[in-house]
């Protein structure tokens, strides 16, 4: 069966609604817009700041490094988020690439950190790494705005024989939250001509890979918003957020990967006890909860999805009211 994307009902109509209020259209921008790019890291006495490189751009706060967000790697050949560390400087997603002897080193070329990648898009593999998303330009440059990080970024699907299927605008923001910081990724799915079509993978989603030593094999817990914990008792199941927590250097941390209500669908969670987990909402028959899902994004008709990822540390974290607080942001200011 084709199914086409909708917006879930009440409050993801007035989050899509705000967001497309607040975004409006994308800028013109090129790489000559931007700064010098070996400038010393844009900062604020609080909130976060960054610094721009060839490649990367590194989110900071006081001008120490919080993560890499990473638009052009000849060998992951998608953008994505590595090295997430916390104010603290401990680090909640494996290093990458991984270290051998402290790093579980499997899967290193796709679980890079944090990222949001589809196995099957028209029978292209872009989780793989066989076909590539590859970066174009940042339609808007990086901005500080009262301590919040804001870009945007356009991407195209490029198959395996060099042939282009679409494009992807990525709409990224950086900001302080209660018990460390918040990561929102937005993207817009747009089909160059004819259509997309986005399969039923259980490697299809907003995925984060947490450090080696959170993971539930050495003692890390996994729970979700419906009240399931573990890995087995979450994976397959929906639920707006999935928490992975556990200690690093003596202290409780975790991630908490969040899947926006203005999605067309919740997320069906594929979720394991090595540290990698999912936010999947087109996995349906993959995850078990039903027939085959095959979403089609026809030319001029864009698909949009929105998630987000909070970098926490202390025993005061609540995923749940992060969550609300996410889903707060989306009514009363833009999340980018």
């Amino acid at each position: 069966m084709i199914e086409r994307p909708r917006c879930l009902p009440g409050l993801s109509l007035l989050a899509w609604s705000v967001a497309v209020l607040m975004w409006g259209p994308a800028a013109n921008i090129t790489a000559a817009d931007f700064k010098d790019p070996t400038a010393k890291p844009e900062a604020t006495e609080k909130g976060l700041g960054f610094a721009q490189h060839a490649d990367r751009l590194t989110i900071t706060a006081a001008g120490r490094p919080l993560a890499e967000f990473v638009f052009d790697d000849p060998l992951i050949r998608r953008p994505y988020v590595a090295n997430v560390r916390l104010k603290s400087q401990r680090q909640v997603t494996r290093r990458h690439p991984p270290v051998e002897g402290k790093d579980a080193t499997d899967h290193a070329d796709m679980h890079p950190g944090i990222w949001l990648a589809f196995g099957d898009i028209s029978g292209h593999d872009f989780w793989r790494n066989q076909g590539r998303i590859e970066h174009l330009r940042f339609v808007q440059p990086p901005a500080i705005d009262n301590g919040i990080v804001r870009f945007t970024t356009e991407s195209r699907f490029v198959g395996k024989e060099g042939e282009a299927l679409g494009r992807m605008l990525n709409r990224l923001t950086a900001r302080e939250s209660t018990s460390g910081w918040r990561l929102t990724w937005e993207t817009t799915l747009s089909a160059d001509s004819g259509e997309l079509v986005l399969g039923d993978q259980e490697e299809m989603g907003f995925g984060a890979r947490v450090a080696t030593e959170m993971t539930q094999k050495n003692g890390g817990v996994i729970r979700n918003s419906e009240g399931q914990q573990t890995a087995n008792a979450t994976w397959g199941q929906p639920a707006a957020w999935c928490d992975y927590s556990g200690v690093v250097d003596g202290v409780p941390c975790g991630v908490t990967l969040m899947s926006g209500p203005v999605n067309f669908r919740r997320s069906w969670w594929h979720n394991r006890d090595y540290g990698v987990f999912v936010a999947n909402p087109f996995g349906r028959a993959a995850m078990k909860q039903g027939e085959r899902s095959r979403i089609v994004v026809k030319a001029g008709e864009p698909l949009t999805l929105l998630f987000a990822a909070a970098f926490h540390e202390g025993t005061a974290h609540s995923p749940a009211a992060e969550y609300d607080a996410f889903v707060q942001s989306l009514q009363t200011a833009p999340e980018k």
